[in-house]
């Protein structure tokens, strides 16, 4: 038997829908419980959906401790795109930061969403919607940790600070 440091409760499972993988994004934001890091080449349009903002809202009222972290591609679209996520941003701007990667990073393209250190989302490939979902998977949700903390150093700076450039 291999140990690996996840619970005896550890899920992955894949799937290919992305009405799924944005569905799973909202049963998991109030299920979590301290930080949310989502990387994107360009966030989707139920980033800035009424329902979506008010579960962000609400994670983000939740703890003064609560974190939301962004860091997509290409964010010159979001003040047209996404005014809402945009508003949430200046409203929780000491917890909700938006980044763009730099040039150094621009080549990662399988994106993901972690929630807290043990769920998160990922798909194989922006272009395609191949993802999987893994719950109570620390292992692996570590790993992404890591991808996105590299992916963020790869970025400019927090942009909620600056959102009047957005």
């Amino acid at each position: 038997m291999e140990l690996t440091g996840n619970p005896h409760n550890t899920q992955y499972r894949r799937f290919e829908s992305n009405r799924e993988y944005e569905s799973l994004i909202n049963q998991m934001i109030p299920l979590t419980q301290r930080i949310i890091r989502v990387f994107e080449k360009s966030l989707s349009k139920d980033f800035n959906s009424a329902a979506r903002i008010e579960l962000l809202r609400r994670f983000l009222l939740a703890a003064r401790s609560n974190r939301l972290l962004i860091v997509v591609h290409d964010s010159r679209q979001l003040p047209t795109e996404q005014p809402r996520l945009v508003d949430l941003a200046r409203q929780f701007s000491h917890a909700f930061t938006i980044r763009e990667t730099l040039k150094g990073a621009k080549h990662v393209y399988d994106p993901f969403v972690i929630f807290d250190a043990s769920h998160y989302l990922h798909r194989f490939h922006h272009a395609h919607m191949r993802a999987a979902q893994g719950l109570h998977d620390v292992t692996a949700a570590q790993q992404l940790i890591e991808r996105f903390d590299e992916i963020s150093e790869c970025s400019g700076p927090p942009m909620a600070a600056h959102v009047t450039e957005l």
